[in-house]
């Protein structure tokens, strides 16, 4: 049954509604997928084989029932171990969080289950989803499963902080996966392995439940190997939930139904800000090769200018790691997680032991520069500044939408690197989400599709950003790059 490990979401959904297999004949599949990657790979922290088959036992039981099997019913999927799973561990990859059992289940996670969707484990992350590579976790770095072509066997990066997401759906150890966007760590490792994510609009997605990094941009979304697979999976986790302030009251669209790549009448704007000095030579041809599909898909391309994109990197790295200081004092050795006790020690001291021991180098970095830019003597020089640039940022995408209804542009200024190539420079490693961030700072829904190799054989990713609410504009023009890139690369086993 090893070929079932080839099929996506909506293959395997139809596949088991029509009795061609057994949801249990899937999950014995990817199971064995996991358990055979896991030690070349270590893209999951904890596996929970069972849980798989419980859920596809369930399924097919209501198939022979003559019962709805629901939008994901008979698919396994990783869930990214920033969700908070019942009875089951939920790190954020930090050592700080080791041993900690939920005895809740996130609102997204809960949906999927309801979905009719199974678990074969809790994906590895960057820490605290604080990285761009999958380098900072406690439990090991994530390797994906492409090499460079004629280039050895240097391990390379998954991208991150959804590493163990993207690592894990390109290998076929899952058909889908949950990952989470702050600043684009659903679509900068959705390029770097050769599949598709999505981050919906900030709200259509409820953050309960999920560990958070930075509340006003923390959003979830579905990664997986195309745009169909990503809609079908994305109304499953969609939705208002009044336990979440943020949540959207809207209605969930039928973002499946309504998929068409025919983008005639719609015009796509080209952010002439995007075109950096310097930038990576297939990116570049990457990029342009879009805009002629777009076109052939029945699109005008128009140029649009979104000014005040060199200063979106900045304000993010203002933004995100203050939200995270307010949002990470909570982990003190009190109420749950690792509580690190010297003898002899007072509250100051225990608070001080466990933290230094619970988190990561990156982790306490962020947490520096998060509490140095709340300062009494610093907050208006940089978070209120950090703030109004924000709101220029999002005015700006505003006025690039009466010209255009989405807009294309690489989703990383380059194709996956190597462990270890920047992990001793964070700003060259910041430099990574340089096209996603804008997006998220602005809340609007984005998504990385799969355009082609690069001249070493390594996958490259094309975005498209849309309005507000307009997920099934974003879902369209992926499908029309999709499409016409007709990417089928994956990578040559070697786990």
């Amino acid at each position: 049954m090893s070929d079932l490990t080839e099929l996506g979401v909506a293959a395997i959904r139809d596949g088991v509604a029509a009795g061609t297999f057994t949801a249990v004949e899937v999950a014995e599949a990817f199971n064995a997928n996991v358990a055979a990657a896991q030690s070349a790979l270590n893209a999951f922290i904890v596996t929970t084989p069972e849980k798989a088959l419980d859920a596809a036992r369930a399924t097919d039981a209501r198939r022979a029932a003559g019962q709805p099997l629901g939008k994901m019913g008979g698919v396994p999927i990783g869930m990214k171990d920033l969700f908070a799973t019942r009875g089951v561990q939920t790190t954020a990859a930090s050592h700080i969080l080791e041993g900690f059992t939920p005895e809740y289940e996130s609102t997204v996670s809960q949906k999927l289950w309801d979905a009719g969707a199974g678990m074969l484990g809790k994906l590895n992350l960057d820490q605290f989803a604080m990285g761009s590579s999958n380098e900072t976790s406690y439990f090991g770095n994530v390797i994906s499963p492409w090499r460079r072509k004629d280039g050895g066997n240097a391990p390379l990066a998954p991208g991150g902080s959804s590493g163990g997401s993207s690592s894990a759906v390109s290998a076929r150890l899952c058909p889908a996966a949950t990952g989470t966007d702050t600043g684009g760590s659903i679509r900068q490792p959705a390029a770097f392995t050769g599949i598709s994510g999505i981050k919906p609009t900030y709200g259509r997605c409820s953050r309960w439940g999920i560990v958070a990094f930075a509340s006003s941009l923390d959003q979830a979304g579905p990664m997986a190997r195309d745009v169909r697979d990503c809609a079908i999976m994305l109304e499953a986790m969609a939705g208002f939930d009044s336990k979440d302030a943020t949540s959207l009251d809207m209605p969930v669209p039928d973002w499946e139904a309504a998929l068409s790549g025919d983008l005639r009448g719609k015009k796509v704007g080209i952010p002439r800000e995007y075109r950096m000095d310097g930038m990576d030579a297939d990116v570049a041809a990457s990029w342009d090769q879009g805009i002629a599909w777009l076109r052939d898909a029945g699109a005008d391309v128009v140029d649009v200018s979104l000014p005040h994109t060199k200063y979106a990197l900045p304000a993010y790295y203002i933004i995100a790691p203050a939200e995270a200081s307010s949002n990470l004092a909570r982990y003190d050795g009190v109420r749950y997680g690792l509580r690190d006790l010297p003898e002899g020690a007072n509250l100051q001291d225990m608070y001080a032991a466990t933290r230094a021991a619970g988190f990561g180098a990156e982790v306490k970095r962020r947490i520096l520069i998060g509490t140095y830019v709340l300062s009494a003597g610093f907050y208006d020089a940089y978070y209120t500044q950090a703030q109004k640039v924000r709101t220029l940022i999002a005015q700006d995408f505003k006025n690039a939408f009466t010209l255009c209804d989405v807009i294309l542009a690489p989703t990383a200024p380059t194709a996956a690197f190597g462990l270890g190539e920047m992990v001793s420079d964070p700003l060259a490693m910041y430099l990574n989400d340089v096209f996603a961030v804008p997006a998220s700072l602005a809340g609007l829904p984005a998504m990385s599709v799969p355009a082609g190799l690069n001249r070493e054989g390594l996958p490259l990713g094309l975005q498209i950003v849309g309005k507000a609410f307009d997920e099934q504009g974003v879902l369209n023009a992926g499908l029309a790059i999709e499409n016409r890139a007709a990417f089928s690369a994956k990578p040559e086993k070697w786990w």
